[in-house]
């Protein structure tokens, strides 16, 4: 029988230690050493989690083309500074069928950035010009810092559950480059040339053929959260090897966790494949990567039977992953590693 995905109140982990706190505490651990997946609600600001609310965000994707082109990353136009943030059109031969835009800490507070000429991780965002798109960045950065938060209440959660220092993450954390990522992905074009009937391409669901327009994969970082558009499509792997419906549902968030997160917890928590199925309409989402400062050193946790490993930097680790993904494609080349400094 399949596993569902349990829907967790977190309000209690933004107050005092209390009784309510340690049960919400024990069922988010139980979530992430199980299935590795669980939609949470009842937070602040969880007011964004609304078709409206959520359209000030998604509005980018209605910009002209050629608005949309003065934010394209470097791989996809070499005239653009930029390599790491900024938009990624269609591919229409890719399995991941989907167009989007990723942006970093900047977008929040510029000043605060730490941004480096010299690391494409900490470059500026390239944004819409106000005129273009009135109170969009606004919008934007009250999103970025409020998910910034709740990413921060979710690892204290997580360190407190595993018997470890609720702020053992925070330095790490504090000055991060978490990105926040918008996705659309649209309808294939049947008559667009590609084979949609391969194993790659399509699945088999409920005894319904669907089209895949988001690869399998198991997230890299830490911590995802995911707002989604009350459309269908997102599907997590349980523990059985069966794939079951991440439920949409306004009000909600998604959250799932990363291969570093399990590596640093020595498998305490556990990073879980997922895949997008083509719905019927056009589906949108809003994926939140809450990341730690690209200097910040991962290092053997005080987690008793955990297997030991080198300490490395976080911005090393991410840039060797991050590159593999297709929109990413043509840019691993242009970072060396910084690599962490011998102990």
């Amino acid at each position: 029988m399949a596993q569902d995905i349990e829907t967790i109140a977190v309000a209690d982990l933004f107050g005092p230690p209390s009784p309510g706190r340690e049960r919400t505490d024990a069922r988010i651990l139980a979530a992430a050493s199980g299935i590795g997946f669980m939609a949470i609600r009842d937070f602040p600001v969880d007011d964004w989690l609304t078709r409206d609310k959520r359209a000030q965000l998604l509005n980018i994707f209605a910009l002209p083309d050629a608005e949309k082109a003065k934010l394209l990353r470097w791989n996809f136009d070499r005239t653009k500074k930029n390599v790491y943030r900024g938009w990624f059109p269609l591919q229409p031969t890719a399995v991941s069928y989907k167009e989007g835009m990723d942006m970093g800490p900047d977008i929040a507070n510029a000043q605060t950035a730490g941004f480096d000429a010299d690391d494409p991780l900490r470059e500026p965002t390239p944004l819409p010009a106000e005129a273009v798109l009135p109170g969009w960045r606004e919008a934007a950065a009250h999103y970025y810092l409020a998910m910034e938060a709740l990413g921060n209440a979710l690892m204290r959660s997580i360190a407190r559950g595993l018997g470890l220092p609720e702020t053992i993450f925070d330095a790490d954390f504090d000055g991060g480059i978490s990105t926040l990522r918008l996705i659309r992905y649209p309808l294939r074009d049947a008559n667009s040339g590609v084979d949609l009937s391969g194993p790659e391409f399509s699945v088999v669901h409920k005894g319904e053929t669907r089209t895949i327009i988001g690869r399998e994969h198991a997230d890299s970082g830490f911590v995802t959260l995911l707002a989604q558009d009350g459309v269908e499509g997102l599907q997590a792997k349980n523990l059985a090897g069966e794939w079951i419906d991440v439920p949409p549902a306004d009000g909600t968030l998604a959250v799932n966790f990363g291969q570093l997160l399990e590596r640093w917890t020595g498998g305490r928590v556990r990073a879980t494949l997922h895949r997008v199925i083509a719905p019927k309409t056009a589906r949108y989402s809003i994926p939140f990567f809450y990341e730690p400062r690209v200097d910040a050193e991962i290092a053997p946790l005080p987690l008793a039977g955990a297997a030991p490993f080198e300490p490395f930097l976080y911005g090393d680790y991410l840039w060797e992953t991050a590159t593999n993904f297709v929109e990413m494609s043509g840019i691993k080349h242009l970072r060396e590693p910084r690599r962490a400094k011998a102990s």
